[in-house]
């Protein structure tokens, strides 16, 4: 790969990825998509305890006697975390886009007042409501799935527009709520407390007018909406149910896989770019699961099938390296992350081997992690693997993430083996010739 080329990447991928990383948007929608984590893990475990029956029938009698009784209690766990994402990620974003803006911008807003006016508008966008008699009323409809009752959908995880549905509307309030909040302050639109007054309840007067103001702008375009026959939700639901039907085609999977790793060739971190986009898709995706959908692209596909030992599917090129390799920069560095590779940790490969770019190494790491992806796609979606629906941590060991992701099914597990495998024969020709260049470089050098 000659210098012109390397110029040509820097300038039209680097540098315009590179901005991207550092919008303030997708940082604070990065911070949101962490902090969610713990809550969808445990919030998904509870629910593999109601499925392993599904799984392994023996336990059926088992179940019954013991974990059925208190399932509604349990389940609670999940309503609270799984039910009620739309709200964690509303309240975090907000937060650390109010601390990134107050940051770079100097301007003096407080992050716990960002997230709460944020939570304010958030709820304010949550009834249903529609114009009748030229009077603006809550719906109500009563279904047997579900009710809707003075404007609040209830289901049985809870308020509907609560859960995965309502990810979108919560970040785009969140904007809208925090930019606000920004513009009073800027423009000294507060309330002024003297000296002597305790910062925090200073602050708290601070956020008075700021509060006044998101309420009448989101409800006169909540109201606008209505008139129009429609509100937020479904108007924020036409194009993300376009770019969530692309992301769940096969095409739309390997354009995500491709850009991670091309990214990560280039020196950028792939992952949490792209990951900052598709995350809200792949959680919704997940809870639909959970209710019988039939979503391929959901949870941790992407750890459980895709990039087992971390970016570019490496965990059986560690191993190799680890046993076979000649030179003694491949030796010693698969001694070094066949651990973290078995936690799809693979840092110490992407900047020790190096892949980052590395022109020989760029067509297995693209490649390999593509045909993974695509084994596992159309295995879950030709029936022969279940569907995701427990979310399982990242760093899980390849086969047991896979298992307990799609609620006991061993064939996810040897779904997940298979392409440990496959990516490995993709690997090996590429590694073999970087490694006898690297012993020959060793060779000449010891000369």
């Amino acid at each position: 790969m000659d210098n012109k080329f390397i110029k040509f990447l820097n300038e039209k991928m680097l540098a315009p990825m590179g901005k991207m990383a550092n919008l303030r948007f997708v940082r604070a929608i990065m911070a949101a998509g962490l902090a969610s984590i713990p809550f969808t893990i445990v919030g998904s475990m509870m629910l593999v305890l109601n499925v392993l029956p599904l799984a392994f029938p023996a336990l059926t009698g088992i179940w019954n006697a013991s974990f059925v009784k208190i399932s509604s209690l349990y389940m609670s766990i999940n309503h609270a975390t799984m039910g009620a994402l739309a709200l964690y990620f509303n309240i975090v974003f907000a937060y650390e886009y109010t601390k990134i803006i107050a940051t770079e911008t100097k301007t003096n807003i407080v992050p716990l007042n960002g997230a709460l006016l944020s939570v304010f508008a958030f709820f304010m966008t949550l009834p249903e409501l529609v114009l009748k008699g030229g009077s603006f009323i809550a719906k109500t409809q009563i279904a047997k799935d579900n009710v809707l009752f003075q404007g609040y959908k209830v289901t049985d995880s809870g308020l509907d527009r609560l859960g995965t549905s309502g990810i979108f509307v919560g970040i785009i309030i969140a904007v809208l709520a925090v930019k606000i909040y920004e513009y009073v302050v800027k423009h000294n639109w507060v309330v002024k407390m003297p000296p002597e007054v305790p910062a925090g309840v200073a602050n708290s007067f601070t956020a008075l007018v700021p509060a006044a103001m998101i309420g009448l702008i989101v409800a006169v375009i909540e109201g606008l909406l209505v008139l129009a026959g429609t509100d937020i939700f479904s108007l924020i639901g036409i194009p993300f149910s376009f770019v969530t039907y692309l992301t769940n085609s096969w095409a739309g999977l390997m354009v995500i896989i491709f850009l991670i790793h091309f990214l990560w060739f280039m020196g950028i971190h792939g992952a949490n770019i792209i990951s900052a986009f598709y995350t809200p898709i792949v959680l919704n995706n997940f809870n639909q699961n959970i209710h019988g959908g039939h979503f391929v692209f959901a949870g941790e596909f992407m750890n459980m099938f895709v990039i087992i030992g971390g970016s570019g599917a490496t965990l059986g090129i560690v191993i190799w390296m680890t046993l076979r390799a000649r030179s003694s920069q491949l030796k010693i560095l698969g001694k070094t992350a066949i651990v973290p590779a078995f936690f799809n940790i693979n840092e110490p490969i992407l900047f020790g081997c190096p892949v980052v770019y590395n022109p020989m190494l760029l067509i297995p790491f693209v490649f390999a992690p593509m045909v993974s992806g695509s084994i596992a796609y159309f295995a879950i979606k030709l029936g022969f693997v279940k569907y995701i629906i427990a979310q399982v941590p990242w760093p899980s060991p390849f086969g047991i993430g896979a298992f307990i992701g799609t609620g006991g099914d061993l064939k996810a597990a040897v779904v997940a083996i298979i392409n440990v495998i496959v990516a490995f024969i993709i690997w090996l020709p590429f590694m073999k010739a970087y490694d006898n260049k690297l012993l020959k470089q060793e060779q000449a050098n010891a000369q």
